[in-house]
């Protein structure tokens, strides 16, 4: 069984068209939206798709991680995939069909995620060069040199492997998607598989540009691996 833990914020633009479509996947899943107290309509939309909707109850401002752990603390399937509200996931059956595979014939495979691209019609010259650079680093990273890297769009783990490590650390506001992944690395084997794409709105470079959203990312990254923590308090939302 595969739970697809999708952690939401006043996502009413995208969650529908997302929801909708992992809905056309035919093998045993189910959805569960995590979400950090949306004034918006994420919450009425997600009740509508998903087959569970957790609502954040703490004080203080949910971070992505803590929206993914409350997610994965329901979740009964034996595979975890973490997905961001904007995520299209092409040829779902097949994707998910050859996916699961990879866990099936490698049993020391623990972490498992894809390239990501802008979608066509959105992207720009910036979004293909800079997303093809990543995808093409973290594949070097994690399926090289096996220190474990990641986009936090799509991370799909096993469910006592997550168990184990104690999920995402939740004091870490940004960059908490790399610091897990290179923690399951260290627990056995992770892969970026090329032959998959999923696509995303790159809503963020868009919003901010490039130039600011490249030094935000490498700001937090250096400081997560020195320092054990993010430089910014909270990464805030773009809609």
């Amino acid at each position: 069984m595969l739970s697809i833990i999708i952690p939401t914020l006043n996502e009413e633009k995208v969650i529908e068209k997302t929801l909708k479509s992992l809905r056309d996947y035919k093998g045993d899943y189910e959805i569960i939206v995590s979400d950090g107290r949306s004034t918006d309509r994420t919450i009425e939309i997600s009740k509508k798709y998903a087959d569970k909707v957790m609502v954040y109850e703490g004080i203080t401002r949910q971070t992505i991680a803590m929206g993914r752990n409350l997610g994965a603390s329901v979740a009964k399937g034996e595979y975890l995939l973490f997905l961001d509200a904007d995520i299209y996931i092409p040829d779902i059956n097949i994707f998910f069909a050859r996916a699961i595979s990879f866990f099936e014939k490698d049993s020391k495979l623990v972490g498992y995620s894809v390239y990501l691209k802008v979608f066509p019609e959105m992207a720009n010259f910036a979004d293909r060069f800079f997303f093809s650079l990543f995808n093409h680093m973290f594949y070097f990273l994690s399926n090289i040199l096996h220190i474990g890297a990641s986009y936090g769009e799509f991370q799909m783990v096993r469910n006592d492997s997550f168990k184990k490590l104690g999920g995402y650390n939740e004091k870490i506001a940004v960059a908490e998607d790399n610091e897990f992944f290179k923690r399951l690395a260290k627990s056995g084997k992770t892969i970026i598989d090329s032959k998959l794409i999923v696509y995303h709105t790159g809503r963020r470079a868009h919003k901010i540009g490039w130039p600011r959203l490249l030094v935000s990312w490498w700001v937090n990254q250096l400081s997560v691996s020195f320092l054990n923590k993010s430089y910014n308090s909270e990464w805030k939302e773009i809609r």
